[in-house]
């Protein structure tokens, strides 16, 4: 197996004397400790723990892809830089299920770390109780590449997204109550109403499919180009970030927070007040330069706040059964019409 270096190691390295020119050739390089020799090229003064923070996914000084070695996937998937991630990924699990996003082992959340590669989480375990080690790592086409536990059955869907949408790199899907509610009636949430889901949240609804399929899978990635929230109809929801998996869970809480608030904004009364469409340009010029999609960019004002499908005030109603007794009998007819012509005939 290859020996994969982290910055802990070559900062012990410097601590102790070696020479970091003495790094075996097919050593695998963790981010962190990547950039500390970039930094240390650049400028040799530098001390051994000088260096600088970036939110790159883990990947080694030969891009990994599906195509690696068996050792080289090993060497990534139990690396200090994979436990980081696998942790993320047990965090928002543990968030996503603390805020009854997720019943029972549903939802799923993946992290791109390769050309075609990805981390995962594992089928039937409850987010709220993963481990590190319950991870797993999979090629874009769904095989698993490394992990004790079988990975999620619906990581095909997250991978459409990722091979449609080169800016993912990472992805959320869970059941949070009130968006899935929309979901369900396969409604858009109506717009121009709070400023937190106008700028960071991007919705549509994709028609429902057997989850787990490529067919879901093709619906949702169809609509990834300009929106980054999908609501899966009679499902759920999945997100994807262009930064990082907490991105990509940070659009749950909002898109749910927003449907709630629509919910109770509808049972006060009173028509709600909107954002003007000049408000609502000013704050899509913040999501365009954020690098977040939106099909309305570079629409007219003219042509914003459009909540023709929001109708709200809609109660449940089920028809009244119609009683046996009621139901319509020819021949009795007759018997009764016959026996009152008789009456009426001896009365007269």
């Amino acid at each position: 197996m290859k020996n994969v270096i982290s910055l802990k190691d070559l900062e012990q390295m410097v601590r102790s004397g070696q020479s970091l020119s003495n790094l075996p050739a097919d050593a695998i390089l963790t981010p962190s400790a990547r950039e500390f020799l970039q930094d240390r090229e650049m400028n040799p003064a530098l001390g051994a723990g000088t260096s600088t923070t970036r939110n790159y996914a883990a990947t080694p000084t030969k891009p990994l892809t599906s195509k690696s070695s068996k050792a080289e996937l090993e060497a990534f998937f139990n690396s200090p830089d994979a436990l980081g991630l696998k942790e993320q990924l047990c965090d928002i699990g543990r968030r996503l299920w603390g805020r009854a996003y997720v019943d029972g082992n549903g939802g799923n959340i993946a992290i791109k770390v390769g050309e075609d590669i990805a981390l995962c989480t594992p089928t039937l375990v409850s987010k709220g109780f993963m481990k590190p080690e319950d991870m797993c790592l999979v090629d874009f086409e769904g095989n698993q590449l490394a992990g004790t536990k079988k990975r999620t059955s619906e990581i095909l869907m997250h991978l459409q997204i990722m091979k449609r949408q080169p800016k993912a790199v990472a992805t959320c899907h869970c059941h949070p109550p009130y968006s899935t509610g929309f979901a369900v009636a396969g409604l858009v949430p109506p717009t121009c109403m709070i400023p937190e889901y106008e700028v960071f949240a991007s919705v549509a609804v994709a028609p429902y499919r057997t989850p787990g399929t490529p067919e879901m899978g093709k619906l949702v990635a169809d609509l990834v180009d300009k929106h980054n929230t999908i609501l899966m109809a009679n499902h759920g929801v999945v997100s994807w970030s262009h930064n990082n998996v907490e991105d990509a869970y940070f659009k749950m809480e909002i898109l749910e927070a927003y449907c709630r608030t629509v919910l109770v904004t509808a049972q006060l009364g009173k028509p709600p007040q909107t954002m003007t469409p000049a408000q609502l340009q000013d704050l899509l010029k913040i999501k365009q330069s954020l690098g977040i999609p939106d099909p309305r960019h570079g629409l007219k004002e003219c042509e914003l706040c459009d909540n023709d499908e929001w109708r709200p005030g809609v109660t449940c109603a089920v028809p009244a059964k119609e009683s046996p007794g009621t139901v319509f009998d020819p021949e009795a007819e007759k018997a009764v019409q016959a026996i009152t012509d008789q009456i009426l005939a001896r009365m007269s």
